[in-house]
């Protein structure tokens, strides 16, 4: 009897260990999630605490690419208002971000002039995927999963998933204009 409680426990404890990676995060709010900058450093977003984000999974070789300009202008127009986008690079759809992040933030201020905060390149979908999108799909729902480059997440001033919204939404669309100026009215 005892040899098989031992069993049961060491099962539970295989197939806890075995999600681990790819299991859904729990954690509170977004601003509990940090990625590695662009540049090298942390990118805490617990610094931005008080603030909503727009986090966008990005690729410098997708149709989706021109959507870094009005990813810009937004940033510029709500940046005083209390938005923070940030941008994602990922490789994940269909090898569209080849490059390291050198050359991806080359091409990204190069081209579109962005100034807002960039990460290093990420996994944004599966197992691997980082904790943030791990925790915006528990958070916000399947509508939080990438399927593809420039899906765009949401989060309150409160740090919590508000909206996902699918490439094919641009950045300064009367629906992603709405959202935001509701997620920043939101104290």
């Amino acid at each position: 009897m005892r040899i098989g409680s031992l069993a049961v426990c060491a099962v539970m404890a295989m197939a806890a260990d075995i999600g681990g990676a790819g299991a859904a995060d729990k954690s509170p709010s977004a601003f509990d999630h940090s990625f590695q900058s662009i540049d090298g450093g942390k990118l805490d977003l617990s610094q931005y605490r008080g603030k909503a984000l727009l986090v966008v999974n990005t690729a410098s070789f997708c149709g989706f690419t021109r959507q870094y300009e009005a990813l810009q202008k937004l940033w510029e127009g709500y940046e005083a208002k209390g938005l923070v986008v940030i941008g994602v690079p990922s490789n994940d759809f269909g090898a569209q971000e080849p490059d390291a992040e050198g050359e991806i933030k080359k091409f990204c201020e190069g081209t579109f002039g962005i100034t807002f905060p960039m990460t290093a390149k990420y996994d944004v979908k599966g197992a691997n995927a980082h904790t943030f999108y791990r925790w915006a799909a528990s958070s916000v729902g399947t509508s939080a999963v990438p399927q593809w480059n420039f899906h765009k997440v949401l989060i309150g001033r409160d740090g919590q998933g508000i909206a996902a919204f699918p490439s094919r939404v641009e950045p300064l669309s009367g629906i992603m204009i709405d959202a935001v100026e509701k997620a920043l009215a939101r104290k």
